[in-house]
């Protein structure tokens, strides 16, 4: 059967931002490709026209074959949220540079791998988006955050170049970036002080930061605009967040 409204691959859907994006896209009729570590989380969900996969990131080919896999049974993916990112706060002088590795690998190279995986089909076909979930930390630094921060201006800096690259070719390029969002991300990290610090930070704005719906509604935002319109870049936070 011809789907009425193209494909959405989503990484990193099994919590947070990537699920409530899930939920979005499908509560409108796109069928979706799911992708993340934990496929239990992706299967409860029980979304129509869905096909969930568990896939790494950080394996390229996984992840390239997963989309053709997606590609096979709903047609051309006509956009990705490259959502899939770990934060792992620390102190540089005291922090496991295997944390860094990680983030680098994650959310750096895992959204490489994400693009990688569709654009060489948008660009065939004169169509497509490609949406890089990034952070506020993007754009300015923070305290404890000196390797996140890198990896979030990396992702800033490479959605913009992809932007300017195939732009020529009708593919649109957007880049999100967050402020504090009520999601497990924080979890992550392993620093007991550090975290407990970040939610005093939480706390002294008052009851509400971004929930991961409000983050998807920005997603769809930019994605439903018209074909000739791109809007390169969504900053959004909590009214009460002031950094």
């Amino acid at each position: 059967m011809q789907n009425r409204k193209p494909l959405i691959v989503i990484t990193g859907a099994s919590s947070g931002i990537g699920l409530a994006t899930a939920q979005l896209f499908s509560s409108l009729g796109h069928p979706l490709l799911l992708l993340a570590r934990r496929l239990e989380n992706m299967q409860a969900l029980n979304l129509p026209d869905t096909l969930a996969l568990s896939v790494d990131v950080t394996d390229r080919a996984a992840l390239a074959a997963a989309v053709q896999q997606g590609e096979a049974r709903f047609g051309p993916a006509d956009a990705i949220v490259n959502n899939a990112g770990v934060m792992l706060l620390g102190e540089i002088t005291r922090q496991d540079p295997d944390q860094w590795d990680r983030m680098l690998d994650v959310n750096v190279k895992g959204v490489l791998n994400g693009v990688h995986a569709v654009a060489a089909g948008m660009v065939q076909r004169q169509r497509g988006s490609i949406i890089n979930v990034s952070s506020v930390a993007g754009r300015k630094t923070f305290p404890n955050h000196v390797a996140y921060v890198g990896t979030k201006f990396a992702v800033h800096g490479l959605t913009e170049n992809l932007r300017e690259e195939l732009a020529a070719h009708n593919v649109r390029v957007t880049t999100i970036a967050p402020g504090a969002v009520e999601t497990e991300l924080l979890g992550h990290t392993t620093d007991d002080s550090i975290k407990a610090g970040y939610e005093e930070w939480k706390t002294s704005m008052g009851s509400k930061v971004l929930s991961a719906q409000d983050v998807a509604n920005a997603i769809h935002y930019a994605y439903a605009q018209p074909d000739g319109v791109c809007i390169r870049e969504i900053v959004l936070a909590a009214t009460r967040q002031q950094a």
